[in-house]
């Protein structure tokens, strides 16, 4: 009796540990589930909510007055990773899939703005922001563009100033993805620019 008392300790013990061990699977696969964009029928792309919220991992410029008149990215380019993406790259090193990141361009501040695009401030002689002029976002799905090299898509809204169009389509696989390829330093993200992306990566 004592032994067949022992037998039944020990299987409710093994299936106690067993039901702990998938819930915390569970949890850790609810965790790292990522935040996926949403579409059209037409396979456009949704317009992003609440992407000022995300991550801002940098705001890159390559003025005009720097290149010749003429800079392919003359404008900031304000960066924002959505947070479930973000959070799985720190844990993981890797972009998941379903990854978004949101790029909102702004002009150049203008302020009696010297030969090269600068204007002094309170702060000193620089480069400011000024008012927005476009959003851009990039979306790694391989399953919904398999042809995209690495699976990345890229999407604008309008390179205008708001209101920004409600949806996109993505752009041409030779548009983006040869730069990116080329030129990224991790997974056509350009890593290299953003030091708050190196640093989670580090983690």
């Amino acid at each position: 009796m004592i032994k067949k008392k022992q037998l039944m300790l020990v299987a409710t013990l093994a299936t106690t540990i067993l039901v702990l061990g998938c819930s915390l699977l569970t949890a850790q696969a609810q965790s790292m589930a990522v935040v996926t964009a949403s579409f059209n029928d037409d396979g456009s792309v949704k317009q992003p909510v609440g992407w000022r919220k995300w991550v801002f991992v940098g705001a890159p410029l390559t003025p005009n007055a720097l290149n010749g008149g003429n800079a392919p990215f003359p404008e900031y380019h304000n960066v924002y990773v959505e947070p479930s993406a973000f959070d799985a790259y720190e844990k993981t090193g890797k972009w998941p899939e379903g990854t978004q990141i949101a790029k909102e361009l702004t002009t150049i501040y203008q302020n009696n703005n010297d030969d090269v695009g600068s204007s002094a401030e309170v702060s000193g002689r620089g480069f400011q922001q000024g008012e927005f002029s476009g959003l851009e976002l990039t979306i790694k799905d391989s399953k919904r563009f398999p042809d995209m090299a690495g699976g990345w898509a890229y999407f604008s809204f309008g390179h205008k100033p708001q209101p920004y169009e409600a949806s996109a389509k993505a752009f041409p696989e030779e548009s983006c993805n040869a730069c990116h390829a080329a030129n990224a330093a991790d997974d056509f993200v350009f890593t290299q620019f953003y030091p708050v992306l190196r640093a989670a990566k580090g983690n």
